[in-house]
């Protein structure tokens, strides 16, 4: 089965179109190696997906016949994706939320130069 359906069938991409995508821009690697949409997968081939900024690693155990039910994807390939990829995702959307009381509106440029301010004296 060529990657960029096996990528659709486990649930990776919404399209197959998508999957084709990602290949083209380098976002899918099996065994550390780049690859093409038609690339061929193989049982045991180890496959990197980055998808959200976070490198998803996965081990093909079987090809599907045609797209699975989310509750199926499991048979066919062992998620191998270490936790720290995901913690650091959750510790960069924390870094970018500034809280804001609500019905404020937009900052005005004194409100911004004072958050950054803030920000400044922080990292000293």
């Amino acid at each position: 089965m060529r990657i960029d359906q096996y990528l659709w069938c486990v649930r990776y991409f919404k399209s197959r179109s998508l999957a084709s995508q990602a290949c083209r821009k380098g976002a899918i690697k099996i065994n550390n190696a780049t690859v093409k949409p038609s690339r061929e997968v193989l049982p045991l081939d180890r496959i990197e997906v980055r998808k959200e900024q976070i490198w998803y690693q996965m081990t093909v155990l079987d090809i599907p016949k045609s797209r699975v039910g989310a509750k199926l994807v499991d048979i066919y390939r062992q998620d191998t994706t270490p936790k720290t990829a995901f913690e650091q995702k959750e510790m960069q959307a924390l870094d970018a939320f500034q809280p804001r009381e609500k019905g404020l509106g937009r900052p005005t440029k004194k409100d911004r130069r004072s958050m950054e301010g803030f920000l400044d004296d922080e990292s000293e």
